[in-house]
């Protein structure tokens, strides 16, 4: 592997490739039997929900996206839309998609890999803001007040 790959942060890329992967694949090849719709539906819910947050990121960070935790040379700290509401609203997505995927296919195996991905994350994102404070300066206001995977009272008073 190359040193740019790891010094952006290129083994919290694979290790989150595997962990996505593994949701996706145990849920096909481990599903139950379709008959409950108390599963499916929030399990809809929560697929549907990812894919808000994930269009949502990728559309507020545009030219900013990267698939590394490590902010590139050129980015900008991006505040607006999504952003606005959570910090890490592609982590949010892939957790969100990934629940709402094992409980569509209603496997448990699939539930267990995207039960991982939260601690994961969470892990993933406290790595990722120390380089952004290191980047960015008024990162610390930002972080002050705008929480990080859900939204909640804290982001609404968070302007631009």
């Amino acid at each position: 592997m190359s040193k740019p790959f790891l010094h952006r942060g290129g083994l919290w890329v694979i290790a989150q490739s595997v962990l996505m992967l593994a949701v996706v694949v145990l849920a096909v090849g481990f599903h139950g039997d379709w008959t409950r719709l108390s599963l499916i539906v929030p399990g809809a819910v929560l697929f549907l929900i990812g894919g808000v947050f994930g269009i949502g990121g990728v559309l507020a960070l545009d030219t900013n996206r990267t698939p590394f935790p490590r902010p590139r040379d050129d980015s900008h700290l991006v505040r607006r839309g999504i952003y606005a509401w959570v910090r890490h609203p592609l982590y949010t997505s892939v957790m969100a998609a990934s629940l709402g995927w094992a409980l569509i296919w209603q496997s448990w195996p699939a539930l267990a890999a995207a039960v991982l991905l939260v601690p994961f994350f969470a892990a993933k994102a406290r790595r990722e803001e120390r380089w952004l404070r290191e980047k960015f300066p008024d990162y610390a206001d930002y972080e002050r007040a705008v929480p990080r995977f859900v939204p909640g009272k804290k982001a609404l008073r968070l302007k631009g």
